[in-house]
């Protein structure tokens, strides 16, 4: 892995690529390494634990957790470390991710207007989606739980779901992904480009709309406040209700 940077330079320098299609290029690479990172480490740690633990196991809200943190560690892992030891290119400041000094009160009493603002987008593309007949809006998202949480299966799905999921998904999308793309593009293109892989990464329907909308609001803050710390506490206010809403009330199941 050490000659890798320098065999891709060299490489690079014997294959100019044409300066009209450097942008689009690079744009197309990131939205697939974005998309090959978070989706690849599902299956590597899905398949990974089944031949471990075995199917059963796995069901277990314990196992479910367990895959969860693996799986966004690894993301998290593929998307931000493997570039930058490929190429010298590929390093990534916590700057360009949004990470930059700490949360600040501005961060926190932003929040709670972005969910508002979030909320509200999402609720009018729903109504527009729900025009077309294959469009479900209260289709339930499954999250791998299928019964009331309580006790220590619910504090540590709650940690995963609420907590891990978004500061990692932040981290990628709204951090990596959003910095690299806005570096090449404008405001309006990098928010939706990022929030379209965002929605379909998702994969259902209903779901993905609901982020789309989300992440829209979430890039916009990190244009506001130059980092995405609190892209993450609206991120953790989104999760924890919906979470609480489900799987300590029981709405949906």
């Amino acid at each position: 892995m050490k000659n890798w940077p320098e065999k891709f330079e060299n490489f690079r320098k014997k294959h100019p690529v044409p300066k009209k299609l450097r942008t689009p290029l690079a744009i197309l690479s990131l939205l697939l390494w974005a998309s090959v990172a978070s989706i690849g480490a599902q299956y590597l740690i899905g398949y990974s634990l089944l031949w471990i633990v075995g199917a059963d196991t796995l069901r277990t809200n314990l196992f479910n957790v367990i895959y969860q943190v693996l799986t966004y560690a690894l993301t998290v892992f593929l998307v931000i470390y493997i570039p930058y030891k490929i190429s010298k290119k590929g390093k990534t400041t916590r700057e360009e991710i949004g990470l930059k000094g700490w949360p600040t009160w501005t961060d926190i009493w932003l929040s709670p207007l972005g969910f508002i603002a979030a909320t509200l987008i999402a609720m009018a593309l729903a109504a527009l989606f729900s025009l077309f007949p294959w469009f479900n809006a209260s289709e339930a998202q499954d999250l791998g739980y299928t019964t009331l949480l309580y006790g220590g299966d619910r504090i540590l799905s709650f940690i995963a779901t609420a907590i891990i999921a978004p500061i990692t998904e932040e981290i990628v999308f709204r951090g990596w992904l959003y910095g690299k793309i806005r570096s090449r593009l404008n405001m309006f293109a990098s928010i939706f480009i990022v929030s379209l892989l965002f929605g379909l990464v998702h994969i259902q329907w209903n779901v993905g709309v609901n982020v789309f909308a989300t992440s829209i609001v979430l890039c916009a803050l990190r244009e506001m406040t130059g980092t995405i710390y609190s892209g993450i506490l609206v991120h953790i206010i989104k999760n924890g209700i919906a979470f609480y809403l489900v799987y300590v009330m029981g709405i949906g199941l």
